[in-house]
């Protein structure tokens, strides 16, 4: 992680001034991609599914340590995602994209270590995450079934395939992140913890209390992110669909 951010701090200055955002123009604070950003940054921060896997892998597993651990992680996750989206923004502007290491060129050695870098992450990250959708399959599919090992081989192999096509076929990372994060991130950060908490709280206070405002309003926001960054999104890939943000395919 700290390669590819001194990667993108220091090569930003040196690339080709073409390539960076025009100094005539002044900086925005927000656009019209907004929303597809919000998707991103969400997808960056959604652990929630990891959570009960990483309280029981604590060696001393209590809700203080649980509590340090996320407060933690979380802080470190900030700092990258703040320090890459500001000098990023300051270098392309405009012409940032979603995945940033897709604004410099396919020549520069140091961002081609990050490029390595930021797959290998990938590589060692996806386990995780088939972890969590065989289970979830396994939970909703086959709860009243004994184990099988044949299915649990025959779920992993389908779920590493279809990441794996998705993969070959795909070639900007930044759409693919957008609509995650549009898609699912925003459910899983936004809409589900507040759904849950109304609904465990229910059976005591009435659902349109002024103390679930702030819930309710969370809600809203998720479905409204979840929408606009999806089909947005969508729509920007439709008409990039032969410029530098395409994903099209890696082999045409």
């Amino acid at each position: 992680m700290c390669t590819i951010i001194a990667a993108v701090v220091v090569e930003g200055p040196r690339i080709n001034p073409s390539l960076r955002a025009s100094p005539e123009k002044s900086l925005q604070l927000a656009n019209t991609g907004v929303f597809q950003a919000v998707g991103v940054i969400t997808f960056a921060f959604v652990c929630h599914h990891n959570s009960f896997m990483i309280y029981g892998s604590l060696r001393k597993p209590t809700l203080n340590r649980y509590f340090e651990v996320i407060h933690l992680s979380t802080a470190i996750a900030t700092v990258a995602s703040v320090t890459v989206a500001v000098f990023g923004y300051v270098y392309f502007g405009e012409k940032t994209q979603g995945n940033i290491l897709n604004n410099f060129p396919q020549d520069n050695f140091l961002i081609n270590i990050a490029r390595f870098l930021f797959a290998l992450n990938m590589i060692t990250t996806f386990p995780m995450e088939t972890l969590v959708a065989r289970e979830v399959i396994e939970s909703l599919a086959f709860r009243d079934q004994e184990f099988s090992m044949k299915r649990h081989v025959w779920i992993t192999t389908g779920l590493c395939a279809a990441g794996l096509a998705i993969g070959e076929t795909v070639c900007n990372l930044g759409v693919l992140l957008e609509l995650t994060g549009g898609m699912s991130a925003s459910f899983l950060a936004f809409i589900l913890p507040s759904a849950c908490f109304i609904k465990l709280s229910s059976s005591s206070t009435p659902l349109y209390s002024r103390k679930l405002v702030g819930h309710w309003l969370c809600i809203v926001f998720g479905v409204t992110v979840m929408l606009l960054s999806t089909v947005l999104s969508i729509r920007h890939a439709a008409r990039t669909g032969s410029g530098p943000d395409a994903a099209a395919s890696c082999w045409r």
